[in-house]
């Protein structure tokens, strides 16, 4: 089968002669898939080894990074108590000695909903309040993050090759590793994400053959003009909805893509109605379609949001939890019980947080603008030690200079900038000559982008864009293919593949060159600058 192709291609007989009228309404219907074996194993394989590269020395450094002094910590506090505590000021370094009954009574005010500290609370439940049980979940999820991205590339190309490298190329990006390996909330967002995508993408499919086989039922060749059947059950479609719920209780911003992926899910659900021959006007074949979309996606999605809030809500002692008792007269108390009052005032409270003087104020030295996520203009430094003395921690005593530790969550340079520019060819490929298989990773990178860019006021961080990179090193993968050309292209199909094994080999280098920056290796200074192609990545 050729790599990337096209349902609309005309189709070959046994003697690999070309009919002489174009696919059918069937045909277009029902792409053809590569074989499944194939597909899976390589899922289980590329995964299995990103899994192990994520394992590796995941305790190290045996302490808490970053944010991880609020996810660990909240998440131990959900775990035993079903809402987030406040804990002892010295707690960090108690904990790091073994000392974990550091929790006071009172409740703390958190700014993001629990799913991605239920899980990391998993994690340690397992493995005990340790740096290896608070990373343990990221760790699988950023995993699970890789095979949801190379199933998704898999579906929209018919490439078991594509999907391989879209697999190759994210289990060697530094950003999706750093972010495996550190007990923040961003991987956990991704990868649900990224399912839920996946899910809806699938949903087309399962969409198309329903209506291929209603027509093969009826022995019509089309549906003549009619809108066709509403099928109110449509399992993969709810999944996403689902999914889409869970990357919202992770942090909130999911809700744009939900948002984007629910029209374009739309628009292709129109579109499958007029290959198989509905002719109604556009407005009036939305109203039944986008009803039974906005219950499968958007309220399943709502409902799912509210039930990961379950735990705060049977809970007593939660920030904000007795606040419809505390306000019987307002009329949020008046109108809903008082858990679900209580748990919107606590929205009220997280949303004035986000968008409120306190944070437009505030400053950070690894603070990024929107603008140079996708090149890389700012980095974050999530740990870092200077001034390690030759002879001390690892470092050479005849170095003649200090060496340093670093944990910087930043991209596989070659990587990122090769899936910027295929993100500007995805949109050329979707919007110039009428491709949908792009739609999915511009769609995708946009909505998990472009919002971002209302917030500059406030401090914003590059690492943000794990929800990106998926979308856009997808689109790489599907310009890879492209390059790549059809598996019988002679002479083309080898200088493609020249072309591509290359730059893919370039990229595992470079991830190799970057690593020690991505695991808290001790380096020399002169080794570390060697590292900073730039001054903005200091």
């Amino acid at each position: 089968m050729p790599l990337l192709s096209d349902p609309r291609a005309v189709p070959e007989s046994a003697t690999g002669e070309t009919f002489r009228r174009g696919p059918s309404i069937l045909q277009r219907l029902r792409p053809p898939m590569p074989s499944a074996s194939v597909g899976w194993g390589l899922v289980l394989l590329i995964c299995g080894l990103a899994l192990l590269l994520r394992l590796w020395g995941l305790g190290y450094p045996d302490k808490l990074v970053f944010d991880e002094t609020y996810y660990a910590k909240d998440a131990w506090s959900v775990l035993h108590f079903g809402y987030e505590r406040n804990w002892a000021e010295d707690a960090n370094d108690q904990i790091v000695a073994g000392n974990i009954d550091q929790m006071t009574d009172g409740a703390a005010f958190v700014v993001h909903p629990p799913v991605g500290k239920l899980l990391i609370g998993l994690g340690e439940w397992m493995f005990g309040m340790n740096s290896f049980g608070w990373r343990v979940m990221p760790a699988v999820f950023g995993t699970v993050l890789i095979g949801a991205s190379m199933l998704l590339a898999r579906r929209l190309s018919r490439s078991n090759l594509v999907a391989a490298l879209t697999g190759i190329l994210l289990t060697v990006d530094g950003l999706e590793f750093t972010m495996s390996r550190l007990a923040l909330l961003d991987i956990f967002q991704s990868a649900f994400l990224v399912a839920a995508v996946a899910a809806l993408v699938r949903d087309r499919d399962w969409f198309r053959g329903r209506l291929a086989d209603r027509l093969e039922a009826s022995g019509k060749e089309s549906l003549g003009g009619a809108q066709g059947p509403i099928w109110w059950w449509r399992p993969w479609r709810i999944l996403a909805g689902v999914l889409f719920g869970l990357s919202i209780g992770t942090k909130w911003n999911s809700i744009y893509a939900l948002a984007g992926f629910a029209l374009l899910g739309l628009a292709w659900d129109i579109g499958a109605r007029r290959i198989a021959g509905a002719r109604r006007p556009a407005l009036i074949s939305l109203l039944p379609d986008g009803v039974v979309a906005f219950v499968h996606l958007v309220v399943v999605a709502a409902v799912t949001y509210v039930a990961t809030w379950t735990r705060w809500l049977v809970s007593t002692g939660g920030w904000d939890r007795s606040w419809a008792i505390d306000h019987p007269d307002a009329p949020l108390s008046r109108m809903l019980p008082h858990a679900f009052a209580s748990l919107v005032a606590f929205h009220r409270d997280i949303y004035a947080f986000h968008t409120g003087e306190y944070i437009r104020n505030a400053t950070h030295p690894y603070a990024a603008d929107p603008w140079g996520w996708l090149i890389l203009q700012r980095p974050t430094a999530m740990d870092s030690v200077n001034g390690i003395a030759p002879g001390t921690d690892g470092c050479p005593a005849d170095a003649g200079e200090e060496c340093l530790r670093v944990i910087t969550s930043m991209g596989t340079p070659l990587l990122w900038w090769g899936a910027a520019i295929a993100l500007v060819a995805a949109i050329g490929f979707w919007l110039a000559l009428r491709d949908w298989r792009f739609s999915v990773p511009v769609v995708g990178a946009l909505t998990m982008w472009l919002p971002w860019f209302q917030y500059t006021d406030r401090p914003l961080f590059a690492f943000y864009a794990i929800c990106i990179v998926p979308f856009t090193v997808i689109a790489l993968a599907l310009c890879l293919g492209k390059i790549l050309g059809p598996a019988d292209g002679g002479r083309r199909r080898m200088i493609g593949a020249v072309i591509v094994g290359t730059y893919v080999a370039l990229v595992v280098i470079n991830f190799a060159w970057f690593y020690p920056i991505y695991t808290d290796e001790v380096l020399l200074h002169s080794s570390w600058y060697e590292r900073m192609w730039f001054t903005s990545w200091i």
